[in-house]
């Protein structure tokens, strides 16, 4: 799980940085919430495993409002 949550890391800062210096971030904003929420889903699991419920709770609330906005924007 460890290797996972580093390789959606540095997807995540890797599209992040992409989009902060070019500034087009229109079309790359969704794949960011999209990696972005599987790390932080990855993360609850693991936390979850290691009987941090409060963190793991709060990291699937989290994940479950970053693919709300990122369906919100990808309806509209």
């Amino acid at each position: 799980m460890k290797i996972l949550k580093l390789i959606l890391a540095i997807i995540v800062v890797a599209l992040s940085s992409y989009a902060l210096i070019t500034g087009i971030s229109g079309g790359i904003i969704p794949y960011v919430l999209f990696f972005l929420g599987l790390m932080l889903l990855v993360t609850g699991i693991t936390e979850f495993r290691e009987k941090r419920k409060a963190t793991a709770i709060t990291l699937f609330l989290v994940t479950g409002f970053t693919f709300y906005v990122l369906f919100n924007i990808l309806i509209n």
